[in-house]
């Protein structure tokens, strides 16, 4: 029954994250945006990460979501306008930059696999089964997500938030411009 949900939740969230970043319309792609992020939040949940879950859904798919709604809405975004990358050349560099990913994520799977298929490396990419429960009884499940975030990820943490910060006040900034 964990698989099919699994499976469900996770071609939801390619599918919908494919139709947030294809369509023209910032509105139509922020509400793709947000049906990824619940659909994260059910993986998450999948994972007995519960805490995370709901951080998924309060922080990422309620506030700064609802954020970006208002920063599109305040911008006034209307009708695309004309592209800076035309024609043959824009399609060359949307090609170029395709194949950039491509080639990471195919280097990134042959540094994964031996020559017998996956090896025990692909241990940092899997969780132990129960292991993120058996934390979560041990360490309080706050303390499972707080205690990494104050202390290893603390500095990036912080740039996050001055970065959105610095985009808050950007919008604010262009929208008050007399165009």
């Amino acid at each position: 029954m964990h698989t099919a949900i699994f499976w469900v939740l996770s071609v939801v969230a390619v599918g919908s994250a494919l139709l947030c970043i294809t369509r023209r319309s910032p509105m139509a792609s922020l509400l793709w945006l947000v049906l990824t992020m619940f659909m994260l939040a059910g993986l998450f949940t999948l994972l007995d990460a519960y805490f995370i879950g709901v951080v998924q859904v309060v922080v990422y798919a309620g506030a700064i979501m609802v954020l970006f709604l208002f920063v599109v809405q305040l911008l006034n975004l209307g009708r695309a306008g004309p592209s800076d990358l035309k024609g043959w050349f824009g399609r060359a560099v949307a090609f170029l930059l395709a194949a950039g990913i491509g080639v990471q994520l195919w280097a990134l799977v042959r540094a994964v696999r031996g020559p017998g298929g996956f090896q025990s490396q692909t241990a940092a990419f899997v969780l132990p089964e129960g292991s993120v429960a058996r934390l979560a009884t041990e360490r309080q499940a706050l303390g499972v997500v707080a205690e990494p975030l104050l202390r290893q990820y603390l500095v990036p943490f912080e740039i996050a938030s001055v970065v959105l910060l610095a985009a808050i006040v950007g919008a604010v900034v262009l929208a008050k411009r007399k165009i």
